[in-house]
């Protein structure tokens, strides 16, 4: 298949798909009309093998022939972001507040391109593709593992599984590969320092938990600077203090909320522990509380080796090797990681970078957006690396 081609018949069906996805953007949980728009577009394809195991999200299937000689998943994030849309454009968002900024409207159009062609051509390729539409991608719990719980990998078991990310610091034609550790494990972080408020002015009668956030938010750091390995990536952020005091009002708590992020599991268990240490030390030693709550988060975004290895070789031969780009690791995470307990996956990044300035906006900015020819890469590639795993023994 000529990818010229592919573009010039999909281009248009694509695009449209996309900015109908994008102007109802809806939050975590409750993509009731993304999904069944998502729904319908599949139904008007004519895949009819459709579950909805979750109240939102869905999963179908695509046999070609001899199904049961593989199976592989296609997997798309459906939930927009807590942002009000600012940019100019005639698909901005319907929703106020809410915003696919960080492009799951680009993943699911990419997906359904790849499910329209599969389907329209499964005469010419052998084995089972299964779609999967997530929800909940942007906040916990995590809609991976529900999906994984509602056994998405099961009925037929799933030998390898694909996701994609946009990426505006690539250009559109290109993508970003990474075997091996690629994005970090995500811990969020909520604690309440519980002192003893009064007035401002007679501090030696409270216990100013302000100045204890300040002390406890100064040693934590200090884990990073003096107790991670140099060479292990760590990172801890606190972007949200509360105190609901005045100019003359200490008040009675605080809350802090944040994000640990790191690439060893090891490590990661035992700076929990050190920050639990830390902070009810610190709290205590100033005769205050603190309440901490640390679930457990994603784990870091795993590549297979030889699965990433074998999508990289495919993408150089369609798309020239110029244009395949070696990925450093990142900070950010993706509950993706959660797929690659039970099947082999690799996470691959899109280039959505084009000429126009709005382009070039980062994910979770209010002005984000895409060169839209990058869904037909998208959807492309998404073909090809299917056909590619379907032909590996």
């Amino acid at each position: 298949m000529d990818f010229s081609n592919f573009d010039q018949k999909f281009s248009d069906w694509l695009i449209n798909i996309r900015r109908t996805i994008h102007q109802s953007p809806e939050l975590s949980w409750e993509e009731y009309e993304t999904t069944n728009f998502i729904f319908e577009v599949l139904t008007q394809i004519g895949i009819t093998k459709i579950e909805r195991p979750l109240k939102t999200g869905l999963i179908a299937i695509i046999e070609g022939q001899n199904p049961t000689k593989k199976c592989i998943a296609l997997r798309a994030d459906i939930d927009a972001l807590p942002i009000n849309q600012t940019n100019e454009v005639s698909y901005k968002s319907k929703n106020a507040g809410k915003m696919h900024a960080c492009g799951h409207d680009v993943h699911s159009t990419c997906v359904l391109g790849a499910a329209k062609w599969l389907y329209e051509n499964k005469d010419k390729w052998q084995g089972t593709v299964k779609l999967i539409f997530q929800p909940s991608e942007e906040k916990q719990p995590s809609g991976a593992e529900a999906m994984i719980q509602a056994k998405c990998l099961e009925n037929p078991k799933v030998e390898s599984i694909i996701g994609l990310h946009v990426t505006p610091e690539l250009a559109v034609g290109k993508l970003g590969f990474r075997s091996g550790m690629f994005m970090a494990s995500a811990d969020e972080i909520y604690l309440k320092i519980i002192g003893k408020g009064g007035h401002g002015a007679s501090p030696h009668l409270c216990i100013d938990p302000i100045v204890i956030s300040a002390n406890i938010i100064v040693q934590l750091q200090q884990l990073v600077s003096r107790y991670a390995n140099p060479i292990t990536p760590t990172v801890l952020t606190f972007g949200d203090i509360q105190g609901h005091g005045a100019t003359n009002i200490i008040p009675d708590s605080v809350l802090l909320k944040g994000t640990l992020r790191t690439f060893d599991e090891s490590w990661r268990a035992t700076l929990k522990e050190k920050i639990k240490a830390i902070c009810n030390n610190t709290a205590s030693s100033f005769g205050a509380t603190c309440e901490i709550e640390m679930p457990d988060g994603l784990a870091f975004v795993y590549n297979d080796p030889i699965l990433t290895d074998n999508l990289k070789a495919c993408a150089t031969s369609f798309l020239g090797n110029e244009n395949v780009v070696e990925m450093p690791i990142r900070m950010g995470a993706e509950d993706f990681s959660a797929y690659g307990k039970h099947s082999k996956s690799t996470f691959f990044r899109l280039g959505t970078g084009g000429s126009e300035a709005n382009t070039t906006f980062t994910v979770h900015n209010s002005n984000f957006n895409i060169d839209e020819k990058a869904l037909s890469v998208g959807a492309f590639s998404m073909i090809q690396f299917s056909l590619k795993l379907l032909e590996i023994k």
